[in-house]
């Protein structure tokens, strides 16, 4: 299914001329005819955009999180994992920073951001590239007039990667392609790294999630022995329990349709076998799982439900007994609009929160995930929840800076050389079983 066609007027904001049209409204930017240029591109189908995005077999700009394989999400997770241990010793930590001195970055965040910026910034750091930024278009020579495509070609100019998160949908793919042409015309080009667009894809934060997911699937715990481990007795209780992200149901909960991170995760999780996608969310055309989406993953074969609540039963139970993994959302109110604001005083949002007595009636491995920011008016997890061992968040936002240090390695193509010092750094390991060398001893140290 193509995806939803740009809406140009997001940029009209920029007009400052005061100019106006025969018919009384503004004449198109810049910025907006700019945009409308890759229209076409922008409105196909994503598989049609993939190979575009990569160099040979490398990805070259991250803009989707369709981009991901599952062989290429496990490779990134393995490389996190490495880059996680080496920072722990001396010499890892040296070879780590010295692996890409000679890269810039520029950190180009129109929209506010904490966790995704710091851990970008962090990520830059241990890998030693030296980071600049702009976080606030009005700093910039944007109040002069200049268009965000010649302010990312400007970029490019000065640093070897850019790293954007901008309200504005598009944006991001519009100059992965710009980046593209230039490339094709012997101009300098450098990667695009989608950190936030709109309310269309947050790749990077769906990385993080699936990385969360992939070390908790694993079910190590540090008193794991040759007598018993944690995996044999969760078994013991729930038979049909398998390690890996594939065969479980994963619930969604709260502001489904205007959330860009469930909708990156959801499409990352359509990649595994035999999952269930369950979406718990009122039955509000603004909050509601949205008709692309939906699309998207029936036609990739993926069983999904859509709930008003964490009681209705599926598959013979209620939704918060079956789960194997939650992913909590807040309601993201900046973005209500007075129609929205009007209907919402009629929705019931306690049950789109959760409370002790619902985590307690969870499966004993079920991990609570949420992308931050929490909202601490609207409560969707209340702080006592913090010290449950299945509260996921706080390693979870700690993980987007393993796993975005690995994809930069990736795309810079030095995962390879992190690989091969890691073997060397820590070959007293290699009597494990290959598929557990690099990720037993990670289960049992807190990340």
């Amino acid at each position: 299914m193509p995806d939803k066609p740009f809406a140009s007027e997001n940029l009209a904001a920029d007009q400052t001329d005061g100019s106006k049209g025969s018919d009384g409204s503004h004449p198109p930017t810049q910025d907006e005819l700019d945009l409308l240029h890759y229209k076409p591109r922008i409105e196909r189908p994503v598989k049609q955009k993939i190979d575009e995005l990569q160099q040979g077999e490398r990805l070259r700009h991250v803009i989707f999180s369709a981009q991901f394989s599952v062989e290429q999400l496990e490779d990134l997770g393995s490389t996190a994992d490495k880059i996680c241990m080496l920072s722990r010793t001396p010499s890892g930590q040296d070879f780590l920073i010295r692996l890409l001195s000679h890269k810039r970055a520029m950190l180009y965040f129109t929209q506010p951001s904490t966790r995704t910026f710091l851990s970008f910034m962090a990520a830059c750091q241990i890998l030693g590239i030296t980071c600049n930024e702009v976080r606030n278009p009005t700093t910039s020579s944007e109040t002069k007039g200049e268009t965000h495509f010649d302010s990312i070609r400007m970029f490019s100019s000065y640093f070897d990667l850019i790293i954007m998160r901008s309200p504005l949908a598009r944006l991001a793919e519009a100059c992965a392609y710009l980046m593209i042409d230039l490339e094709e015309s012997d101009n300098r080009s450098v990667p695009i790294v989608n950190a936030g667009s709109g309310a269309d894809e947050h790749p990077t934060q769906a990385l993080l999630d699936i990385y969360t997911l992939q070390r908790t699937f694993q079910f190590a715990d540090p008193k794991d022995s040759s007598i018993t481990t944690r995996y044999e007795q969760l078994q013991e209780r729930y038979p049909n329990l398998t390690r890996g992200l594939a065969g479980k149901t994963y619930g969604f909960c709260g502001d489904i349709g205007r959330g860009r991170t469930v909708r990156s995760l959801a499409n990352l999780l359509a990649n595994y076998e035999g999952v269930t996608l369950i979406f718990i969310a009122p039955r509000h055309p603004t909050l509601a799982l949205g008709d692309d989406l939906r699309q998207r993953l029936l036609d990739r074969g993926v069983r999904i439900h859509e709930v008003d609540s964490f009681e209705e039963v599926v598959d013979g139970q209620p939704v918060i007994e079956g789960l194997d993994a939650l992913y909590m959302t807040r309601i993201q109110k900046e973005h209500n609009d007075a129609a929205d604001a009007a209907s919402f005083a009629e929705i019931d949002f306690s049950r789109y929160k959760l409370t002790l007595d619902l985590v307690a009636r969870m499966k004993q491995y079920t991990p609570i995930l949420h992308p931050f920011p929490r909202d601490q008016h609207f409560g969707e997890i209340p702080p006592e929840i913090d010290d449950d061992p299945r509260a996921m968040y706080f390693r979870q936002a700690r993980n987007g800076m393993w796993v975005r240090a690995a994809l930069l390695s990736s795309v810079f193509g030095v995962d390879r050389q992190i690989a091969e010092f890691f073997r060397d750094e820590f070959s007293q390991w290699h009597h494990y079983q290959e598929e557990l060398a690099w990720t037993t001893p990670l289960g049992t140290v807190q990340k």
